[in-house]
C-alpha cells in the first residue's frame, strides 16, 4: 500500500458501543464518528482492529439493532474510496459477510501483515496487525472460550434462539463476565509480564517487523522491541480515546478531543 504525501494510515480499536447501556455508549459514538469526519480528508486508509461493538452477531437476516451513525459514516467513507479494513476482536468473532456486503469493508480473522510505502522518500515499513486475544503464552481462559465461541455448531445452536433472546443474553454476558471484556488486567504488567509483547518477540525471532499493532488490551502502549521493532497498542474508545497514525516514516498514539 503506498501513502502519498501528505496522507496517512489510521488506526483504531476497542469502542466497545453498546456498553454499559445505549444511552451510556452514544456519547462515545458520537465522539468516534467525529473522529472519522476528522480523518477523512488525508485518511490513505483506516484500520479499524475489533471490537467496534460490545456484541456483534450476522445472523443470516438480521443483524444488531443501532449503532445507525457508525455505520452510516463507514459507509460514506467506504463509499468515497477510503479503504476500511476490519479486525474481528473477542466481542465481534461472529462477523459473516454483513462488513463485506453492505460496506464493502473487508473482515479478517486472524492478524495479518501489511506493507506500506511512502512514495516520495521511498521507505518500506511492514506492519503485524490483529485485534489480539488469544495470543502469546498467556490468556488461557479466553482460548479455551473461544474454541467454543468459534465452533460451527455452537455457533448454529446461537442461531436457533431468537434475535431478540440472543442478543439480550449475548450483551448480559459481554458486560459482566470481565474476563469476556479484556477488563480483567486492564493495567501495565510490566514488558516481561506482557503477553503481547511477549508474543511479538517471539515472531521476531522469525521474520523482522517494523511495528506490531494490535488492541485488546484497552491500554495506550508504545514499546520498543529492539532496535527496528516496536508493539503498539492502541488503548480504547472508553477511557482514553486514543488512535494510531501512521505517515509513512513514523507510528505515533494520539489522543482525540
Amino acid at each position: 500500500m503506498s501513502i502519498p504525501e501528505g496522507k496517512y494510515i489510521y488506526f483504531a480499536s476497542d469502542n466497545h458501543l453498546g456498553a454499559p447501556t445505549k444511552e451510556a455508549s452514544l456519547p462515545r459514538e458520537k465522539k468516534f464518528v467525529a473522529w472519522l469526519d476528522h480523518i477523512k480528508q488525508d485518511a490513505v486508509a483506516i484500520f479499524l482492529l475489533g471490537d467496534l461493538f460490545d456484541f456483534w452477531m450476522d445472523y443470516k437476516k438480521v443483524v444488531p439493532k443501532g449503532f445507525t451513525r457508525t455505520l452510516g459514516k463507514l459507509a460514506e467513507l467506504s463509499d468515497s474510496g477510503i479503504p476500511i479494513y476490519y479486525f474481528v476482536g473477542n466481542h465481534d468473532l461472529w462477523m459473516n459477510g454483513y462488513f463485506e456486503e453492505e460496506l464493502n469493508i473487508p473482515v479478517f480473522h486472524k492478524p495479518q501483515e501489511f506493507i506500506f510505502n511512502r512514495i516520495a522518500e521511498g521507505t518500506r515499513s511492514t506492519f503485524f496487525i490483529g485485534h489480539g486475544d488469544g495470543l502469546g503464552p498467556s490468556d488461557k481462559g479466553y482460548k479455551r472460550m473461544k474454541k467454543v465461541f468459534t465452533n460451527s455448531f455452537c455457533k448454529w445452536l446461537f442461531r436457533w434462539l431468537h434475535p431478540d433472546l440472543g442478543v439480550r443474553l449475548a450483551q448480559y454476558l459481554s458486560v459482566k463476565n470481565k474476563l469476556i471484556s479484556g477488563e480483567e488486567d486492564a493495567k501495565f504488567l510490566g514488558e516481561d509480564n506482557e503477553w503481547l509483547v511477549q508474543y511479538c518477540k517471539r515472531k521476531l525471532e522469525k521474520k523482522h517487523h517494523d511495528y506490531f499493532v494490535f488492541g485488546h488490551r484497552h491500554l495506550p502502549l508504545n514499546i520498543t522491541l529492539n532496535e527496528k521493532s516496536k508493539y503498539l497498542n492502541l488503548g480504547d474508545w472508553i477511557n482514553y480515546y486514543t488512535y494510531g497514525v501512521f505517515d509513512g516514516k513514523t507510528m505515533e498514539l494520539k489522543t482525540f478531543g
